[in-house]
């Protein structure tokens, strides 16, 4: 195996940035502002609205058309409840694999990319490599939009954009889109012995999630046999639930969650109207005893799907540099589907596998690194040539 000790390094130092994403992520942003600046590689923040996260891109190489993305997030996952053996924040080699939060995903991509710049910058590229690493990835794609569109006015225009999440280099040309909710149930408090007065917000709250369910169930029913994906139908859950205040009280509030995975051409807008038809439903029905119930549902986020097309130059370009002869779709959804809705064609190639994502002692392999590496040095070379 060639040295990959450079790598190695960088992997450690972007792990060390504690960017769970309910931080901010501005140190390591500094830190490869500052890295970037020493190699005379100019670079542009594209922040939020506060300041307090933001996006980097970065042209290295000429400023020409017909260059390549390197999209990577650079949030992760909490550590918190999650039983380590050793320090999330801490790069640690063992048994041919390297530990820590973001390894796999997907800090191991960027600072590989990163780790090479120095060859980029002296391998005379004739097209350029445009490093855009976002923030807020992790809680719905909240982050790379805005970074987008920017690229998309100011930077010379690419002919590609490589998302590097984990797939174990394989060539992914698809991914459901994501699409969040929270419902707030307000019933009418009395004594739970008075459950002809009262109205509980928790079993007003339970109807919606059955509801979901259902949603889901008769997806599942319906679901295309020869759908590339996996589950082969758009997905609906509820994962959190908060209401009530004590078993002898009629609940006056009740809070939950919901996460809409939808394939390609579903309409996360028919979906959600769906559900909010059937909450109005149950919300009349509520304000027949109390005027002052009520349902609300707030949208958080929404990032669409990524279409798998069969002209696609990005896709292309990968599967010829890994030589895969195959491209597949996956579940779970990234920033790969906001490149596409920008018109950029794109694809979902990186080092490392999916399982090991958001998980204790979160891990990549030596030899996914090593791939990694020699995928962004092909890459470097098609720029050049």
């Amino acid at each position: 195996m060639k040295d990959l000790s450079h790598q190695l390094d960088w992997i450690a130092r972007l792990i060390a940035h504690d960017t769970t994403s309910s931080r901010s992520n501005l140190n390591l942003i500094e830190d490869v502002e500052a890295y970037l600046g020493e190699l005379g590689v100019e670079t542009f923040r594209v922040q939020n609205d506060d300041g307090t996260k933001s996006n980097l891109y970065a042209v290295v190489g000429p400023s020409a058309p017909g260059g390549v993305i390197l999209s990577g997030h650079t949030d992760v996952v909490p550590v918190e409840g999650q039983d380590w053996d050793t320090d999330p924040w801490v790069a640690t080699e063992k048994d041919g694999k390297l530990y820590g939060r973001g390894t796999c995903d997907m800090k191991s991509f960027s600072a590989i990319g990163l780790s090479l710049v120095p060859e980029m910058l002296k391998a005379d590229l004739k097209r350029p490599l445009i490093f855009a690493l976002s923030y807020d990835e992790e809680v719905g794609c909240l982050g790379a939009p805005s970074m987008i569109a920017e690229i998309a006015e100011k930077a010379p225009a690419p002919s590609a954009v490589i998302v590097g999440e984990p797939t174990n280099m394989n060539v992914i040309n698809g991914h459901k889109g994501i699409a969040s909710f929270r419902v707030h149930v307000t019933g009418y408090t009395t004594h739970s012995s008075q459950t002809d007065r009262g109205v509980s917000a928790v079993e007003a709250a339970a109807r919606l999630i059955a509801k979901i369910a259902d949603m889901r169930a008769a997806r599942a029913r319906d679901a295309d046999p020869e759908s590339p994906f996996e589950p082969p139908y758009s997905t609906m859950t509820v994962n959190v639930v908060r209401g009530g205040t004590q078993l002898n009280i009629m609940a006056g509030e009740a809070t939950f969650d919901w996460d809409l995975r939808a394939l390609p051409g579903d309409s996360v807008v028919d979906i959600a109207e769906e559900f909010a038809d059937f909450a109005k439903g149950v919300e009349t029905e509520m304000r027949r005893r109390a005027p002052s119930c009520r349902i609300a549902i707030e949208q958080m986020t929404n990032a669409p799907a990524f279409a798998p097309r069969d002209d696609n130059a990005a896709a292309d370009l990968a599967k010829s540099i890994t030589g895969r002869n195959a491209t597949d779709v996956v579940a779970y959804a990234a920033e790969a589907g906001q490149f596409q809705e920008a018109g950029f064609s794109t694809v979902i190639c990186g080092p490392g596998s999916i399982d090991q994502a958001h998980q204790a002692n979160e891990f990549i392999t030596l030899e996914q690194i090593r791939l990694g590496t020699d995928f962004i040095r092909r890459l470097i070379g098609r720029m050049a040539a």
